[in-house]
């Protein structure tokens, strides 16, 4: 699930990076909107606080690409409820 989850990241990243290039922010959604399953599966299937440090820093590393990678196509922290 984990390296599932790093392949989904990188293409989705890389094309919703493109479609913002061209301001297609429809496109940069529906790409990200891909990792859904994913990220669904590695929540379900993978312990992220392991008790392996470096284990640990990699899992949250991960995470914090699918933060950055969102944050290229809108500022989520501004959604309320």
């Amino acid at each position: 699930a984990e390296k599932a989850l790093f392949a989904a990241v990188t293409e989705a990243t890389k094309a919703a990076a493109e479609a913002v290039s061209k301001e297609d922010f429809r496109a940069a959604m529906q790409a990200l909107s891909a990792l859904r399953a994913p990220v669904d599966t590695f929540f379900e299937d993978v312990l992220v606080n392991d008790e392996d440090a470096a284990i640990r820093a990699n899992r949250l590393a991960l995470l914090k690409a699918i933060r950055e990678a969102t944050g290229t196509v809108a500022d989520f922290s501004r959604i309320t409820g």
